[in-house]
């Protein structure tokens, strides 16, 4: 749905300034003062009063693009200094800038039991240091491995040692960036505590209506857990009802992505629609009263909080919550707004509460996902007219799938690296089963104090989402269901996007310019992919990873790759750590060996310790080396330390001359400092694989 003129959208254009100052804050590379900017603003803010007051005697109504210029940096220093402020690190008194014995913390979110861990995100309140308590700020992830802990809950105070650690960047390539994904929820550091290294100080101290959301949250779990059997059926309805997604598996959540259906498992705005359809059906015998429209309204819109309150208030939901809010409030009134504008309402009012949900990627895909649905879907429904009523309404049904794929599978490709190829058929597979399940699992939970009805509403229930995941899970193993490992930067989604609006706006208004800029746009991405397939193709190289526990050696050999690792595939931490870096770099054919096997391939040699990789050679030195029957110097290209081995670095100077030493993360902070300051002392080049980034080496 258009806008006629740029009156309708108001706050659409004046949030574009504001993202950007967002974005600028959170991603630019360099640190901006606060303080600097805020004068800024001031400044600003003084011209554009000062222009206002002086409009007729400067004559500016004759150069009305200075006020739209003032007007839009105004608001792109007000989305800086929204970003820059809402940063806890920033401020003087956060808890790492202060050194103290104990930090008392708030629970802020339910703690999450998983592999017997308990893990949750903590408010620093203060710190203690002999008696003194100091106020702090700040948050704090900690995880604790003791069945205790399993009591706790949001809002207990919890005294814990100030022992922690700041959360590491990803140090292979292609891993997922944790530090980053906590940095946007204002977490930089860490704590891994034990039994008795904390004690509960006080309980309930959180909101009492947030509180009350979790604690009946968790009884509506518990309830779909007894009256339910199959384990991935409690979850799916857990998650699809109630937003608690704590016991998805993996294979239940591969099996929604690959088919382009993951937004089921996300309590968003389609979920919140289904809720306001039931409301309107159940309270539309307000409408026969004279204020029965009004009091109508305001139950939908209480209940329709309520709902969200009860999901944990994600950004999808509040989203949703609120433009549904501000639609029915509108249509009460007789007034038409336009839903772009109650769009970008709803963004500008989430961001100036938390200006990190930009970089949430679920805020991300469901504001496009609805933004196409306002814009894309009217002008591909009216593409093909089609008279016979019934596939119209079909026609109706695919174009709406169509549009929200079309405007975020970009941003999918670029955040999950695949594309579901039969996401139309996948998605209206799932429309009556999510229906079905929605309305079955909102009875039951309004019902579920009657054990009959329970009973017969929880096996429809479970029987619903058993159908609805075997046709997923076939739909899954059609061949080609799924184009993975398509890992494109951030400039290739930036030009897809441009193409895909582009063409969207050639299906508008047929204007052949907009034709050619797409196809121009389309060569430069076909371009831009080749030449990184062909640059792939022709390098070597050899990878030394970062892993605490395990070694693992990359060998590159244009698409293909030998990989020497203590890990097997199916192994968690190679899918994590050493899968990824192989998908990135376009790596095809991949041979895994493990170090204890020999090797002889055209391009890798490998007996015993000894590997040849084209023109290169490296020693492995292990805690199993012997120094029986060597004749030094010897003189490889590259020696790797690992498993702390039983000779010194010192002996190691005087069997080899290396070009680089390479020390294992595997080896002990005691083995690795000694073996550094010997090395510094000896002018020889090494490095140091712990707590520093895989180190990547090209051979010819």
């Amino acid at each position: 749905m258009f806008a006629n003129h740029k009156g309708e959208i108001p706050f659409v254009i004046l949030s574009l300034p504001f993202l950007a100052g967002i974005g600028l804050a959170l991603y630019l590379p360099f640190q901006v003062s606060v303080t600097n900017l805020a004068i800024i603003f001031a400044c600003l803010s003084i011209a554009y009063i000062v222009l206002n007051i002086s409009y007729k005697k400067l004559a500016l109504y004759k150069h009305q693009w200075i006020g739209g210029v003032l007007v839009n940096c105004i608001l792109c220093c007000a989305g800086c200094l929204t970003a820059l402020n809402y940063s806890d690190l920033s401020k003087a008194d956060h808890f790492s800038k202060i050194q103290v014995q104990y930090l008392t913390v708030k629970i802020d979110n339910e703690p999450v039991i998983k592999n017997g861990l308990v893990r949750f995100a903590a408010t620093v309140i203060e710190g203690i240091d002999k008696d003194i308590h100091l106020p702090m700020s700040g948050k704090l992830l900690i995880s604790i491995n003791d069945s205790s802990a399993f009591n706790l809950n949001y809002g207990d105070i919890v005294l814990v040692p100030a022992k922690y650690n700041a959360v590491d960047p990803p140090f292979n390539p292609g891993e997922f960036n944790y530090k980053q994904y906590l940095a946007h929820q204002n977490i930089y550091h860490q704590a891994f505590l034990y039994p008795r290294q904390y004690v509960v100080v006080q309980h309930n101290t959180g909101n009492p209506l947030i509180a009350f959301s979790l604690q009946t949250r968790k009884q509506l779990v518990a309830r779909f857990n007894r009256t339910m059997h199959d384990s991935s059926a409690i979850a799916v309805a857990s998650t699809m009802i109630l937003g608690y997604k704590a016991d998805l598996s993996e294979d239940v959540l591969q099996a929604y992505a690959k088919t382009g259906t993951l937004h089921v498992l996300s309590v968003s705005g389609a979920h919140v629609a289904i809720v306001f359809i039931l409301l309107s059906w159940a309270l539309s015998v307000l409408n026969r009263f004279k204020h029965g429209k009004i009091i109508k309204t305001l139950f939908i819109v209480i209940l329709i909080w309520a709902y969200a309150l009860l999901t944990g208030f994600s950004p999808a939901v509040n989203r949703a919550a609120l433009m549904i809010s501000l639609i029915i409030g509108g249509n009460s009134f007789y007034r038409y707004v336009n839903p772009l504008n109650l769009l970008a309402v709803s963004a500008f009012a989430l961001l100036l509460y938390n200006p990190y949900y930009l970089t949430d990627v679920g805020f991300q895909l469901s504001y496009l996902a609805v933004g196409g649905l306002i814009v894309l879907q009217p002008v591909l429904y009216k593409c093909v007219q089609i008279e016979n009523k019934w596939l119209d309404k079909f026609w109706k049904l695919c174009s709406v799938s169509i549009a929200a794929q079309g405007i975020t599978f970009p941003l999918s490709m670029y955040y999950f690296h695949q594309f579901p190829v039969y996401f139309l058929l996948s998605n209206l597979f799932i429309l009556l089963p999510v229906l079905t399940i929605m309305y079955i699992g909102l009875a039951f939970l309004l019902l579920s104090w009657l054990l009959v009805v329970c009973t017969a509403l929880a096996y429809l229930l479970e029987k619903s989402i058993i159908l609805m995941n075997k046709g997923l899970i076939l739909i899954e193993k059609l061949p080609y269901a799924s184009i993975n490992n398509l890992w494109i930067s951030k400039i290739d989604c930036l030009l897809i996007y441009g193409i895909v609006i582009l063409m969207f706006y050639f299906l508008f208004n047929r204007n052949k310019l907009l034709l050619n800029l797409g196809l121009a746009l389309t060569l430069i991405l076909f371009v831009s992919v080749g030449w990184k397939k062909v640059d792939s193709e022709k390098s070597n190289a050899i990878t030394f990873l970062n892993l605490k526990k395990q070694r693992v050696i990359v060998f590159k050999m244009g698409e293909n790759a030998i990989v020497l690792s203590d890990l097997k595939p199916s192994d968690k931490n190679y899918r994590y750590s050493v899968q990824q870096g192989l998908d990135s770099t376009k790596i095809e054919n991949i041979k895994v060996f493990s170090f204890t096997e020999d090797i002889n391939l055209p391009y890798l040699r490998k007996r015993g310790n000894l590997i040849r990789f084209q023109n290169k050679s490296i020693v492995l030195l292990d805690s199993s080396f012997q120094k029986l029957n060597l004749t030094p110097p010897l003189k490889p290209d590259y020696v790797y330390l690992t498993h702390n081995p039983t000779v010194s670095i010192n002996e190691v100077n005087d069997i080899f001359n290396y070009e680089l030493l390479v020390i294992g993360a595997d080896n002990s902070d005691r083995y690795i400092d000694s073996g550094k300051k010997h090395l510094t002392n000896s002018g020889k080049k090494y490095y140091v694989l712990k707590r520093n980034k895989a180190l990547n080496l090209t051979s010819d």
